[in-house]
């Protein structure tokens, strides 16, 4: 055993008082390297017209939206980067660190926002989409991964919406454990009550907003703060899922497919640190840089700074180091 490896063992068995965690045992958020896919022929892919229909209607309608910037007031422009922010929030901080990883703790009136923030994003609710998510962790890159990049960057990004789910992501979705999402009344709240929520959060109220408050025509209301918003904040969060998989180096293991991509980092507001986030996935700021290109991480921070969040998991230094030793391929910088 290196020297590497006995420090990360070691680490493995510890925690310390300034927030540097190891994830607890039985964490579904773990790769499981037990895993075998099935010999033989892949499942038919069976194709979900009705998503296909709506994701091309969107994406139309998000392009005639980019033709229609120029006739939007400013503030409707200032409103429409708020709301990316907001529903972005609702993902990055909200169902990612928050509810799949577990990575810190929020008070009530947080979590209540991001909730909402959650339902602005439209990404199915909460407990789903942390569902998949785990799954996803646990099992990368293969059959039981809902968006495997090894199917290619179609797939990873949006083509996996459009199909059924392969029989493997269903079987071991079912088989997590989920305690703490089915005992969280947001979560469950927010489920029941979704699609009043989307209604409500993503389409809604951004239109509102502009036109009752400062006079904006409801046609630019509905197709610039709602429909393009919406459109670019569901590709940014694909992007986690195609790019982050495909390009860029991986300082911290590069045995695994996700990458360090700076564009998806700036894009998702912080979650393109990629490798190192798959490689320690239980650490809040998914990044050893803390705020750098991170705001969700600032927005962590500030949440604890007011008292509205806690126990924020870290990964130490010696860690992170150890790791780069053992795994990494050769491209790690210090900031």
């Amino acid at each position: 055993m290196t020297e590497a490896e006995a420090l990360e063992k070691k680490q493995h068995k510890s925690s310390s008082s300034n927030g540097d965690v190891r994830p607890e045992a039985g964490r579904e958020d773990v790769f499981d390297n037990t895993y075998k896919e099935k010999e033989g022929p892949k499942p038919q892919r069976i194709i979900v017209w009705k998503n296909v229909i709506l994701m091309t209607l969107l994406h139309i309608g998000a392009v005639y939206g980019i033709f229609l910037i120029p006739s939007a007031a400013p503030l409707t422009l200032v409103w429409s980067a708020i709301c990316f922010l907001i529903s972005a929030l609702g993902i990055t901080a909200g169902a990612h660190r928050l509810w799949s990883h577990r990575s810190y703790k929020a008070t009530l009136p947080l979590r209540i926002f991001l909730g909402v923030a959650n339902s602005m994003a439209f990404q199915n609710d909460i407990f789903e989409w942390a569902r998949d998510h785990r799954v996803h962790h646990k099992y990368s890159e293969t059959d039981a991964d809902p968006h495997n990049a090894v199917r290619g960057f179609f797939f990873a990004h949006i083509g996996w919406l459009l199909v059924r789910k392969h029989p493997d992501v269903i079987e071991k979705g079912r088989k997590l454990e989920l305690s703490d999402l089915l005992s969280d009344k947001v979560v469950m709240f927010q489920r029941k009550y979704y699609k009043l929520s989307v209604l409500l959060m993503c389409f809604f109220i951004p239109m509102f907003v502009p036109w009752y408050l400062w006079g904006e025509s409801l046609w630019v209301a509905y197709f610039l703060p709602a429909l393009l918003r919406y459109t670019l904040v569901l590709n940014a969060t694909w992007l986690v899922n195609s790019a982050a998989h495909m390009w860029g180096n991986r300082p911290y293991d590069k045995n695994i497919n996700p990458r360090e991509n700076r564009f998806v980092t700036f894009s998702a507001i912080g979650e393109g640190f990629h490798n190192y986030h798959h490689t320690f996935p239980y650490d809040y700021a998914t990044s050893e840089f803390g705020c750098k290109l991170n705001i969700t991480t600032c927005f962590i921070d500030l949440m604890c700074f007011l008292g509205l969040a806690k126990d924020r998991k870290r990964v130490s230094r010696e860690l992170v180091l150890a790791r780069i030793q053992r795994t990494g391929d050769g491209s790690h910088r210090s900031g």
